[in-house]
């Protein structure tokens, strides 16, 4: 009876993957035959069944799916089917999540429907799974352009303003100001400043997805990644002890152009003074 049993599973598990063999044989017919015809939706929903079926066929459909994914994600487009076609994205980067095509390819969307903030974050991820990729870097500094002020770049090359800071930073934790939240990191400078003071603790929130990437590059090539934290927060919602351990000794910001009325950085001082910052004794 045991062997009979067995028998029967085996039987039922052989049945079982000839079905599945069978059903990817017929979607991957179907597919193809969308594509002649030009029926890009169903092709694409033909070819998500056949990838969650046979996922070892990942590789040798690979070319043909992002052809019909980005067909239809064009059709999508035009047809104004946003939440669809971000949804159809989404479901491919389930697939193949280190793909930079697809990456390129949401970005671009994204791009073209106003959403530069998130775009500049699939373009980077793009450029991260593949330095080489040239689209995909064209695109990055095409959208970092629209998106990093340009008095980053005036303030960056100010060597007496940067000195200043620099003094200052080195003046507050030589007199035991051991722990740093930089507000509105921007390059991450000033944060890198406090840890080369000797601060204990660096601290660094930024609410800007593409500066919050350009920091993280920025304090790796500094050789600091393990040594500031970097939060991709708006100061007002940084919590202890969720995103830091404790309040910590020393604040450092310089977000001091029109976003001293649109980001609110009155409001940001007040809340780390009250929340984040120790009270003297």
């Amino acid at each position: 009876m045991p062997n009979s049993n067995a028998k029967l599973r085996c039987n039922n598990r052989g049945g079982q993957e000839a079905g599945r063999r069978e059903l990817v044989s017929r979607s991957l017919q179907s597919a193809q035959h969308c594509l002649e015809d030009q029926d890009f939706g169903t092709a694409y929903a033909h070819y998500l069944l056949v990838l969650n079926l046979a996922p070892e066929l990942k590789s040798s459909v690979k070319e043909t799916f992002q052809f019909t994914l980005f067909k239809w994600a064009e059709e999508l487009d035009s047809l104004a089917r946003i939440q669809d076609l971000f949804n159809c994205y989404e479901q491919a980067l389930e697939l193949y999540p280190n793909d930079e095509v697809i990456c390129n390819s949401m970005g671009e969307h994204l791009f073209r429907m106003g959403f530069r903030d998130e775009a500049a974050g699939y373009f980077h991820k793009a450029v991260k799974l593949n330095p080489d990729f040239a689209d995909a870097k064209e695109n990055f500094y095409r959208v970092a352009n629209w998106l990093v002020e340009r008095w980053h770049f005036i303030m960056l090359n100010d060597t007496k303003r940067n000195l200043t800071y620099l003094k200052a930073i080195e003046n507050a934790v030589q007199s035991g100001c051991k722990s740093v939240l930089d507000i509105g990191t921007g390059t991450g400078i000033l944060s890198m400043f406090a840890k080369k003071a000797g601060a204990s603790f660096v601290y660094a929130c930024e609410l800007s997805k593409t500066m919050y990437e350009l920091a993280r590059d920025v304090v790796a090539a500094n050789n600091m990644e393990g040594e500031i934290k970097l939060l991709h927060l708006k100061s007002l919602d940084v919590e202890i002890p969720k995103h830091i351990p404790e309040r910590v000794s020393l604040v450092v910001t310089e977000t001091v152009d029109a976003g001293l009325f649109g980001e609110g950085i009155v409001e940001s001082l007040i809340h780390a003074w009250e929340h984040l910052l120790l009270q003297p004794k």
